[in-house]
C-alpha cells in the first residue's frame, strides 16, 4: 500500500522520479511517454464510445443502453488511471535498471471491450427493442 501511495504522489510530481537511479537513454523515456499517450487515446476512445452508446442509441432499452455506456465509461476511466500509473512504474524501473513491470490490465481491458462488443452484437441481432 505504501508503494502505491508513493506512486500516486509521483503522478503529480514527476520530476521526483529523477531522484532514483540513473538517467536512462532518452529514447526509452520517450517510448514510455508514447505508450502513455497511446493509453490516454484508448481511454478517450472508450469514453467517447460510452457517450455515443448513451446518446445515439435512444431506441435501445434503457438498461442495455446505460449498462453498455457505463461499462465503456468505466473502462475509459480505469484506462486513463492505468496510463499514468504504468508510466511512473516503467520510468522508475528503467532508472533503477530493473525489469519493466508486468500487468494484467491489458487483458482485463480487452475482455471488457470484447464483452461490450458481444453485447452489442446481441442487441443488433435481436433488435433495438429486444
Amino acid at each position: 500500500m505504501i508503494e502505491f501511495v508513493r506512486n500516486v504522489r509521483l503522478w503529480f510530481a514527476p520530476e521526483r522520479v529523477r531522484d532514483e537511479g540513473d538517467t536512462p537513454d532518452y529514447r526509452f523515456s520517450l517510448a514510455n511517454e508514447r505508450t502513455f499517450l497511446a493509453w490516454v487515446r484508448t481511454a478517450l476512445a472508450l469514453i467517447g464510445g460510452g457517450f455515443a452508446v448513451d446518446q445515439f442509441l435512444p431506441d435501445l432499452r434503457w438498461a442495455w443502453r446505460v449498462g453498455l455506456a457505463l461499462a465503456l465509461l468505466a473502462a475509459g476511466v480505469l484506462c486513463s488511471l492505468r496510463a499514468v500509473s504504468h508510466w511512473v512504474r516503467c520510468e522508475r524501473a528503467m532508472r533503477r535498471g530493473e525489469d519493466l513491470p508486468v500487468s494484467r490490465f491489458p487483458a482485463v481491458l480487452s475482455l471488457v471491450v470484447a464483452l461490450v462488443a458481444v453485447a452489442m452484437v446481441a442487441v443488433v441481432i435481436v433488435g433495438w427493442e429486444g
